[in-house]
């Protein structure tokens, strides 16, 4: 298809609509979602409250611009903040501009406050990381793909290994204005570090006087149990980094929450976007603050949490996986390699049982289902996952013996 870039290889599929945990191609067929659009999709496809809020804001008024105030914006940023236990809120659109934007405060809090001299200013951040594709984020990232031919690449970062304490330590300076961390990397396989890797590195960031910036926009918002994932360990961010699930799955909407004193050095003319904040934005993101108040999302993430780990457990008792890693509704698997799957052909094996998952390095996949998910339908998933590694595993052993 020439008139469409091929930056993406989606499955054979062509999807015509969603409802909850479900989605329907043009042909008729259903599949269970279990990506959710890498968590923008936690509350589901057409969510009946996102769609009626949406509705009725889009006849109203949708886009103003920041030149002119409308009446939602401050009420949503009261809002977020309130759920997220944050002082000030700095709307944007997307995930990688709330991450671009988190980057921009800190440098500039550190020329104005730390007293860094200009372009001196440096962020730790970790290996096989997934803040986005612009190209300052491109400029620190360790994946080949992602960065390869769209250099020269934006200095200033420190790359060090992810779940290692110690190496972030080691690479502070009195040039370091923030660490910028997962607290689980998604892109990565869903890599959930060590308990005690965020306090570290809480501790780490007081001790130099940096900030810690950890980018919530995939694990946030539900996904693994909580409103945020920094609160499962009890870790509180300086600024934090949100999006997908804030739009509702309907529109990009994200946003840096943190401390005032650093949010406020983004004053006018400094920062900003045409439709970061805008009215439609707002009623969804308020919306999406009402849903999650309830605390029914996170904990429908925390009650399936058990029987999603059982059935990864029995996958791995089968030898079908080599490692697997869970939390919430949130699971990366790493299929046993003699099977001789890349996860992309598990993907496509999923699909052809009914079930939408993504894979990521290898011959892992992720699975990220909505938190509307009931346990029947998880299981559902978890059967066509085993059947499609088990049919690879008899197929092995024909070859075996013969």
């Amino acid at each position: 298809m020439r008139v469409l870039a091929p930056n993406y290889t989606p499955l054979d599929i062509t999807l015509s609509h969603g409802e909850g945990a479900w989605v329907t191609d043009i042909h008729g067929d259903r599949y269970l979602d279990c990506l959710a659009g890498y968590s923008a999709v936690n509350f589901g496809h057409a969510n009946p409250r996102l769609v009626a809020a949406a509705q009725e804001q889009v006849g109203t008024l949708t886009l103003v611009s920041r030149a002119f105030n409308h009446e939602l914006l401050v009420p949503y940023a009261e809002a977020l903040t309130s759920l997220t236990g944050t002082e000030t809120m700095l709307p944007m659109n997307t995930g990688a501009e709330a991450v671009e934007t988190a980057i921009k405060a800190a440098r500039k809090w550190g020329y104005l406050v730390k007293h860094i001299p200009d372009d001196r200013a440096n962020i730790v951040v970790a290996a096989n990381s997934f803040h986005g594709r612009t190209t300052t984020i491109i400029s620190f990232s360790t994946d080949e793909k992602a960065r390869d031919h769209y250099g020269p690449y934006t200095p200033g970062f420190t790359i060090v290994p992810y779940d290692d304490a110690a190496a972030v330590a080691a690479a502070m300076t009195e040039y370091t204005v923030a660490i910028l961390i997962e607290p689980i990397q998604g892109e990565a396989g869903v890599v959930i570090p060590t308990p005690d890797y965020l306090p570290r590195l809480r501790a780490i960031a007081d001790e130099w006087g940096a900030l810690l910036i950890v980018d919530e926009i995939q694990a946030g918002l539900g996904r693994t149990g909580w409103t945020l994932d920094q609160q499962r360990i009890g870790v509180k961010a300086d600024l934090t980094t949100l999006g997908k699930a804030l739009g509702g799955g309907i529109m990009p909407v994200s946003a840096v929450v943190g401390l005032h004193d650093v949010l406020s050095l983004m004053t006018p003319g400094t920062h900003g976007s045409t439709f970061g904040g805008n009215p439609l934005a707002a009623r969804i993101g308020l919306e999406v603050v009402s849903m999650l108040e309830t605390g029914e999302y996170q904990q429908r993430a925390r009650d399936l949490e058990g029987y999603f780990g059982e059935r990864l457990d029995e996958l791995a008792a089968d030898g079908l996986v080599n490692a697997t890693r869970h939390v919430g509704l949130w699971a990366g698997v790493d299929a046993n390699p003699r099977l001789g799957l890349t996860g992309r052909q598990i993907c496509e094996g999923l699909q052809a049982r009914g079930v939408l998952a993504k894979d990521t390095h290898g011959s892992t996949i992720r699975l990220a289902p909505p938190l509307v998910i009931e346990r029947d339908e998880l299981a559902l998933a978890m059967d066509a996952l085993a059947d499609t590694l088990h049919a690879a595993h008899r197929e092995l052993a024909v070859v075996t013996v013969a």
